[in-house]
């Protein structure tokens, strides 16, 4: 005889297994409509996934309900949806943003001799695609697939003042306040995305971290839409000897911006 907690155990892992697998059917049934004929019905897919039509047919209007699946009115029969495009065309987006920025920002590292960041809207923060090491040899960190936060670094300001997504969740949040200088009352906040949108830039002097400073600028693509950012990150004594940016690492900032900007399709900025 199995005690209570041994038979909640064995409960518990019998309702995982079966998640586990229903996921599996769900994967399989994707696979089956992005490849052969446009459409299926549910025999079909039942049939070539060797599920009971039933089955087929639950773990179906589960993918329709997330938008993954659509069926036709008509026919009733069944094809991939518009969020599994979305999310496809998302992948593709960030993809051809870094192909497009490696000559670019690698350019910016030699020319400006700092680190250079490309980042792109994630959830409520910047997900960093791409990283270029300082070009020296000093002890450095690959921050690829880190985040950082939307309303203290130059990028997240960029990506706030340029992408109406971005301002509705930087707004909609309690913005911390990493260092003393960190803006975290939002008309002020408000009043640096308008200096961004009035400058094309963005800087962050030790706002989320003592003693470091950036600046960055947005990318464009094809249609005009902000894809995502690249700054120049390094210690503010060199990115502000004078207590300012350097003049000419923003106008690099921007250049680099705009020739990636450019090679994605967006035309002149």
């Amino acid at each position: 005889m199995f005690s209570i907690v041994e038979q909640r155990e064995r409960e518990k892992g019998r309702a995982m297994a079966k998640n586990i697998q229903s996921l599996e059917r769900a994967a399989a049934m994707l696979r089956l409509l992005a490849g052969g004929e446009r459409r299926l019905g549910l025999s079909d897919i039942a049939s070539s996934l060797g599920l009971a039509k039933g089955t087929a047919h639950g773990i179906l209007r589960t993918l329709q309900a997330e938008g993954f699946v659509e069926q036709e009115p008509a026919s009733g029969r069944y094809q991939l949806g518009a969020e599994l495009l979305r999310l496809g065309n998302s992948y593709l987006d960030v993809h051809e943003l870094r192909a497009r920025a490696l000559v670019w920002t690698d350019d910016l590292a030699r020319s400006s001799g700092e680190s250079v960041h490309l980042g792109v809207l994630h959830q409520q923060g910047v997900l960093i695609v791409h990283h270029v090491f300082r070009p020296d040899d000093s002890r450095q960190v690959l921050e690829v697939g880190a985040m950082q936060p939307l309303h203290s670094t130059a990028l997240g300001k960029v990506l706030s003042a340029y992408d109406p997504v971005a301002h509705s969740e930087v707004v909609e949040v309690e913005r911390e306040a990493f260092t003393p200088r960190t803006t975290t009352v939002l008309t002020d906040f408000e009043s640096l995305l308008d200096m961004t949108r009035a400058r094309g830039w963005a800087a962050d002097v030790e706002e989320t971290w003592e003693g470091v400073a950036s600046v960055a600028a947005p990318i464009h693509d094809r249609r005009r839409m902000p894809v995502g950012a690249v700054a120049v990150t390094g210690a503010v004594e060199r990115l502000c000897p004078s207590g300012e940016l350097r003049p000419e690492l923003v106008a690099a900032v921007r250049d680099c911006a705009r020739a990636v900007s450019r090679d994605l399709g967006a035309g002149r900025f």
